[in-house]
């Protein structure tokens, strides 16, 4: 398991799923497009409050930035073959309306006028408050 810090922007191309641990803690899964021409997909979680809000506001072909750590694993398939996975664990995702950032001299963040008004956060996400065992995935 690898751990790094990463931002990255992309297409959401399935709708948020919610699910709450034992504990009642949500989280919402999402699966990110972040390189169409190579159909480059990551996986994208979200907990507590964060969480509550990705799953009311976005859904399927919204563009995001995803502010989070890289965790990467590797799984066995059905058929017994290991594959590599990425997974970003979310600290803050944003929402833009306009689809993705032009290319002027602030081009990792949009402009003002291509930012939806949700903004989200998690400041009461730390690491000890999640248990890594009630997450169920």
């Amino acid at each position: 398991m690898t751990l790094a810090k990463i931002v990255v922007t992309g297409k959401v191309v399935k709708n948020p799923e919610k699910r709450f641990t034992q504990s009642n803690l949500a989280i919402v899964n999402l699966i990110v497009d972040i390189y169409p021409q190579d159909e480059t997909i990551v996986r994208v979680s979200a907990v507590g409050s964060l969480a509550d809000r990705v799953a009311e506001t976005v859904k399927i072909n919204d563009t995001v930035i995803i502010d989070g750590r890289l965790q990467m694993e590797t799984v066995k398939t059905t058929s017994g073959k290991e594959r590599k996975v990425a997974t970003i664990n979310a600290n803050a995702i944003e929402k833009i309306s306009n689809g993705l950032p032009s290319s002027d001299s602030n081009a990792n963040m949009p402009s003002k006028e291509d930012k939806t008004v949700v903004q989200f956060s998690t400041e009461e996400i730390a690491e000890d408050l999640i248990d890594p065992d009630e997450i169920p995935f």
